[in-house]
């Protein structure tokens, strides 16, 4: 088998990678080399090469999804063991006070003993940005799979989508290998693109909004768009197939973000807009402190791994801790992505003082901002949590109702911490679904608002730096 599909050289930029190669430019490598140009998308569709790929995609939509369910299956199951079934068994009632002193410092551990002894990094630094990194080694899998768990498991504040995308993409690169030896690197290329987008999709609940974030990651565009994603779409399809039927086989339920009976609202109003310009100044101000703290950080972390990974998962733990004594709720509203806790947030926005939410806003931040620094782990669900609460504890002031405010606050620190403006939009319609209509103009206002006041203020991670 002989692809010809020509796909783009990239550069990393600030949450994403920003297109150099011949998608964007007239000044393509193949024309200046010499080389043959790339393809016409309407003849790679017709090639059967193209069908090839497509069948390729499908059949790595099935283990890809199975891998992803099971990993968020065994995260739930592990951290429900650490932090409720374990001080049963020694004994205790209930989780005491003072119990994440314990797992957190051991889950620093660990993952600083995965990135240290393990192949590769264990996984991107996720206070750098959200990342594609291309196709993933299969022997750096190992250390991507135990950091991330000993991550998730343990309670820090990053959740499950980067290890996912990065272990779709090992997967299938690994299955082209194995089914078709001496395989062209943009074969493997396409159908571990494919496996990234299985596996995100399946977690997001919507091959849509999945798609868009890989695209945005990825540059993804220009007239190879469509021959690029159609492939990871049909992974993506398949591997919701796949996720129904497990469902159905094992009962363990579903992963999704959607949040099905949230107060319906109506149609925006001129006082909602003014909102949508404060909660998009307030999260770019939230998001880029969260990020310059995870910055600074990092290196000090990194030059002790073994000592300071204990110490943030500590720092952690206080976090949470003092949430805990400070209001009459959990200590994991603090720990843990927010993934499982965000639709029970909203639910409960009558149990929710002001002063409640801005201090789990407060105390989350800064838990975010340690676990940016050190952890294995992605940083999309804790900004939602964020945004969220900040949006909610806003409600209570005049003229925002809770959703609107729960809305615009979910879109404008996922565009604060990604830097993916699309997908940023999106999600917020994926979690309230019923109100989408209604709420998508506001939210595009913070979105636009917060991504534009980011790129002026936001802080310069090494990948935006001019090469000296």
């Amino acid at each position: 088998m002989t692809l010809t599909l020509t796909l783009p050289r990239k550069r990393v930029r600030y949450g994403r990678l920003v297109t150099i190669g011949n998608y964007h430019s007239h000044m393509t490598d193949s024309a200046v080399s010499g080389a043959p140009a790339p393809p016409n998308p309407a003849e790679l569709l017709k090639s059967r090469d193209y069908v090839a790929l497509l069948g390729l995609a499908a059949i790595v939509g099935v283990p890809v999804s199975t891998v992803a369910y099971f990993y968020l299956k065994a995260v739930n199951a592990a951290q429900t063991y650490i932090f409720t079934t374990l001080p049963e068994d020694l004994g205790w009632s209930g989780e005491p006070s003072w119990w994440p002193l314990l797992p957190l410092p051991v889950g620093g551990l660990l993952v600083a003993i995965c990135i240290r002894f393990l192949p590769g990094t264990s996984g991107h630094k996720p206070a750098e940005g959200f990342k594609a990194s291309g196709t993933v080694r299969p022997v750096d899998l190992y250390g991507i799979v135990l950091a991330s768990f000993a991550t998730l498991a343990f309670g820090a504040v990053l959740g499950p989508e980067a290890p996912l995308i990065a272990v779709g993409s090992g997967l299938g690169g690994l299955a082209v290998r194995l089914l078709k030896r001496g395989a062209p690197d943009r074969a493997v290329a396409a159908v571990a693109a494919a496996g990234a987008f299985a596996a995100i999709a399946t977690l997001l609940g919507s091959p849509i909004v999945g798609a868009f974030l890989i695209m945005e990651t990825a540059g993804l565009g220009g007239p190879m768009l469509g021959a690029v994603l159609v492939p990871g779409l049909l992974a993506a399809g398949i591997g919701a197939l796949v996720f129904v039927g497990l469902d159905d086989w094992t009962g363990y339920g579903t992963f999704t973000l959607s949040i099905p009976g949230a107060p319906s609202f109506s149609t925006p109003t001129g006082y909602e807009l003014l909102w949508a310009l404060a909660i998009g100044l307030g999260a770019a101000l939230a998001g880029t402190v969260i990020r310059r703290v995870a910055l600074a950080l990092q290196p000090r972390v990194e030059r002790r791994l073994i000592t300071l990974m204990p110490v943030a998962g500590l720092a952690v733990a206080g976090c949470a801790i003092a949430f805990g004594q400070s209001t009459d709720h959990s200590s994991s509203e603090v720990l843990f992505s927010g993934q499982t806790a965000l639709p029970g947030l909203v639910h409960d926005a009558a149990g929710w003082t002001a002063g409640a939410l801005l201090l789990v806003v407060l105390l989350k931040s800064a838990a975010y901002a340690i676990s940016l620094s050190c952890f294995r782990g992605g940083p999309v669900f804790p900004s939602l949590y964020i945004g969220a609460a900040g949006g909610m504890a806003l409600s209570h002031l005049p003229g925002l109702p809770m959703v609107a405010g729960a809305a615009m606050g979910i879109g404008a620190m996922a565009v604060a911490m990604l830097g993916l403006p699309m997908t940023a939009v999106l999600l917020p319609a994926l979690l309230f679904p019923s109100d989408a209509l209604a709420l998508t103009p506001l939210v595009i206002v913070a979105v636009v608002v917060c991504y534009v006041i980011v790129a002026r203020i936001g802080p310069e991670t090494t990948d935006d730096r001019p090469a000296r």
